[in-house]
């Protein structure tokens, strides 16, 4: 990444739409230059310009999920369990104590309950020694993340982490919403 390729990116972060003409502007290139310089960074890979949510905007609450996992099966299958779960914004694998982090979304205090312990839960996953759940006061910096919202389709019966939403006595009692990617769901996402 050069000098040229920073600010490309820096203004791209301050505003995802910026049109080639004002970046070509920021940097000193004509809009083709940088036409070739972000159909290459993309082509690598190495950005992707997409839209973020902010949570607190869409009254949405999030969460830090840290986990420690027994092996490296019980990891790539929790990865594997959660890869399409709408509520899931980013899983992490650290070196230390909690090996696996997750940033999670819910829509209302009791759905952020249920997805804290209920069968629907990271922390349900088989191969978890210990874990601990921190819902989210504030975010400074930046409040948007890339919530997956493309995942909410509400067309499956059984939600991607296999649980069925139905006979959920949270979610019979209106104390969750349901999974966003099934035909149960009540919520914004």
């Amino acid at each position: 990444m050069d000098d040229v390729d920073r600010k490309i990116i820096s203004q791209l972060q301050l505003d995802g739409r910026a049109t080639l003409e004002r970046l070509a502007k920021s940097v000193g290139f004509t809009g083709m230059g940088v036409k070739k310089r972000l159909r290459k960074l993309m082509g690598q890979n190495a950005i992707r310009v997409s839209a973020s949510l902010n949570p607190f905007f869409f009254k949405l609450f999030p969460a830090i999920v840290l986990l420690e996992m027994e092996s490296g099966e019980a990891v790539q299958r929790l990865v594997e369990r959660f890869r399409d779960c709408p509520r899931v914004v980013y899983i992490f694998k650290t070196i230390g104590g909690f090996n696996l982090v997750a940033l999670v979304v819910a829509e209302d205090r009791d759905t952020l309950e249920s997805i804290s312990v209920e069968k629907c839960s990271l922390r349900s996953s088989a191969g978890i020694r210990r874990s601990e759940f921190y819902p989210i006061g504030d975010v400074y910096f930046s409040p948007f993340l890339p919530v997956r919202e493309f995942l909410a389709h509400k067309g499956r019966r059984v939600a991607p982490c296999d649980v069925d939403c139905g006979p959920c006595v949270r979610y019979v009692n209106g104390r969750c919403v349901g999974c966003p990617s099934t035909v149960y769901y009540r919520g914004s996402l």
